[in-house]
């Protein structure tokens, strides 16, 4: 109805020009006082003709205007077809589009070309860095000083940011490696804290864990990467004090750290991505990822993830794991 109406208005001219002659005609046979019905069946017959025109008219703009919706939402760009027309402006238009869409063709081979070739860089580039990190942490694992302790620590956080870029570019390829099963939380839990045992004891940051003792249905792997990142997150923002792992019923896992806290304006975007924050500005070394993914494995493991905290008094992560379904971007 919206398109009608919008229609009408494209026509207004044409419409009152033909309204204006109809009038005209009426007032000269009423000043010449000839028979009105002389003039009111022509008028008449012509406004049905105008009529019938008009809906015509209407209904192959109808048909145009859903073809180049079509077109624009690129659901079948590469089918959709113009009406077939000899007119001059109608050939040029055809034209004009078929050529936008060979160049929207080209483009989009072209782009996906390069992004396949980037993934497949950075693929690589994962899984071969992987081979020095190890020989550099066996290296340093046979020295027991300060400074190979330090450099562990460090080394551990480059292995954090491996293991990012690799969730990331799984994250937005076709494919998926999801396993979902009945798993110890316990097991998730314990493996997520071993990789970061040694800044808790350097550090001097207590740890406070005791077993939940529950089973959810997740994929072991990336819910511990999820614990990894929310755990890394609590150890760079507490300066002193602890980091606390509970379970809060039904099957909600709680991260609750000591920190600085986060500022109430930036806590409903710290998921967004490559959002920082003032922390992160203040940290000059954030790169707004962290928690952005950790968000979209939840989400995608069919898991809900939200944070509560205030400035001073710390953070806590709240996971649902009590829903099992799944949903893949």
């Amino acid at each position: 109805m919206r398109l009608f109406f919008s229609y009408l208005r494209s026509k207004w001219r044409t419409i009152g020009a033909c309204a204006l002659f109809s009038l005209m005609f009426f007032l000269s046979f009423t000043l010449y006082r000839l028979p009105l019905a002389a003039v009111a069946y022509p008028v008449g017959l012509c406004l049905v003709m105008g009529l019938a025109l008009l809906i015509f008219d209407f209904l192959r703009v109808r048909r145009d205007c859903e073809t180049l919706r079509r077109i624009r939402s690129a659901a079948a760009a590469a089918e959709a077809g113009l009406r077939a027309g000899k007119k001059p402006v109608d050939v040029e238009y055809q034209a004009l589009i078929a050529r936008l869409l060979d160049e929207q063709a080209q483009l989009q081979t072209a782009f996906s070309g390069r992004l396949a070739r980037m993934t497949d860089y950075y693929t690589l580039w994962a899984h071969q860095i992987k081979t020095p990190i190890a020989a550099m942490r066996l290296q340093l694992q046979s020295e027991d000083t300060d400074a190979s302790r330090a450099c562990l620590l460090e080394l551990s956080r480059v292995e954090q940011y491996v293991e990012m870029v690799m969730a990331y570019l799984r994250l937005d390829s076709n494919t998926t490696d999801y396993l979902f099963r009945a798993c110890e939380l316990d097991a998730v839990i314990r493996a997520a804290i071993k990789k970061f045992a040694g800044e808790f004891i350097s550090r001097r940051i207590g740890l406070v864990y005791a077993p939940v003792h529950a089973r959810v249905v997740t994929d072991e792997k990336w819910l511990q990467f999820v614990l990894e990142q929310l755990i890394s997150n609590a150890l760079k923002y507490t300066p002193a004090g602890s980091v606390t792992i509970r379970l809060e019923a039904p099957a909600t896992l709680v991260i609750e750290d000591t920190g600085i806290g986060i500022a109430p304006e930036d806590l409903p975007r710290i998921f967004e991505r490559g959002f920082t924050g003032c922390n992160g500005r203040a940290d000059k070394k954030a790169s707004g990822l962290g928690l952005y993914l950790c968000a979209r494995v939840c989400k995608n493991l069919g898991h809900t993830i939200r944070a509560d905290s205030a400035p001073g008094c710390g953070t806590r992560v709240y996971l649902d794991l009590s829903k099992s379904e799944t949903r893949f971007e």
